[in-house]
């Protein structure tokens, strides 16, 4: 199946402040992601002034402040992006962004972005989908679908399609933070890879880590989850986010499972090959056995090691003759 993709996502958990973003690029190169993936808006031209918060938003900031002016305080400026990309390409560490509004589109791709990350709240966004399009290469699309119904996805996937980008993987989301568990409906993953006929991952926002290592063991190709320098942290994801040394715990079980998933062919492995004559038994003699006395349930009986004759052809055995002497708890 190969290796799974992590993103460590610190999107907006730098709080506005470059100093705590490079940390959390640090961070996420101590803990072996793939990418870390930032946020890139404009808050002007991604709320209207009216937008409430979401609930999980009214419980980790301040419920009389507007979700614009919460946003305005978690943007990076063209400069500030421009300084993380250098610094994370010199410490070698993978670094995209989501882009929320059309003209933070535009800034995105004067970094010639691999990935290109589709939030689930633009996958109903026709000029947004297309200007996602408007470029002359075909980069990794990575598009999450929280929210979504499988007809919306195949409304976002067929525009996709339609501009050339097929380099498209599909991620499960659900956009609740934190997510609760009766609600993550994992099994909807692979229904939307077997629908669309697409590689799928997972968008994670549960608490915990053990969700995203059963996408991968489900199948996913791709695992984003968010991670933060501490949880007790003012804003609106933290609560959500995975600290530094869960982060690492995560991708070290994931690498695991990955490792355990294995060959789907059945046979002994050469690690347990050894073990094959100790843990498996052989007939052998119940009790001293003459040369010429037929075998019997009353002489024979099962017993460990396996070095002998498989039990498995016990009935072959009963009734035949013995062409030797054996002792005692001899295999026969």
């Amino acid at each position: 199946m190969g290796r799974a993709i992590i993103i460590a996502e610190a999107g907006v958990n730098h709080n506005g402040d470059i100093n705590i973003a490079k940390q959390l690029i640090d961070k996420a190169k101590e803990a072996g992601v793939d990418y870390i993936k930032f946020q890139m808006f404009k808050a002007d031209k991604l709320v209207s002034k009216n937008t409430i918060k979401a609930d999980y938003q009214k419980q980790t900031t301040d419920s009389n402040e507007s979700q614009l002016d919460m946003l305005k305080k978690l943007e990076l400026s063209e400069s500030d992006y421009r300084e993380l990309q250098s610094y994370a390409s010199q410490n070698s560490v993978n670094m995209f962004s989501t882009a929320f509004d059309l003209d933070s589109i535009d800034t995105m791709y004067k970094y010639n972005p691999e990935v290109i990350k589709i939030p689930s709240g633009e996958i109903t966004n026709l000029p947004y989908l297309e200007k996602i399009c408007d470029i002359d290469y075909c980069p990794c699309i990575y598009m999450s679908t929280g929210m979504a119904t499988l007809s919306e996805i195949e409304a976002a996937l067929e525009v996709l399609r339609t501009k050339g980008q097929n380099r498209i993987t599909v991620l499960h989301c659900n956009t609740e933070y934190p997510t609760p568990m009766d609600d993550v409906n994992l099994k909807a993953m692979q229904t939307i890879g077997n629908t669309f006929q697409v590689d799928y991952g997972y968008s994670d926002h549960t608490l915990g880590i053990e969700v995203p290592i059963a996408a991968v063991a489900m199948g996913a190709r791709v695992i984003e989850k968010h991670f933060t320098l501490d949880r007790n942290m003012e804003g609106p994801d933290h609560k959500a986010s995975l600290e530094p040394n869960e982060l690492k715990q995560m991708i070290s079980s994931i690498r695991n499972i990955e490792k355990a998933l294995g060959s789907p062919i059945k046979q002994p492995t050469k690690s347990e090959l050894k073990n094959k004559a100790i843990a498996r038994k052989s007939i052998v003699a119940k009790t001293n056995i003459e040369q010429g006395e037929v075998f019997t349930v009353d002489n024979l009986t099962i017993k460990r090691p396996g070095t002998g004759i498989s039990p498995m052809r016990w009935y072959e055995v009963l009734g035949t003759t013995s062409t030797k002497d054996y002792l005692e708890d001899e295999v026969i």
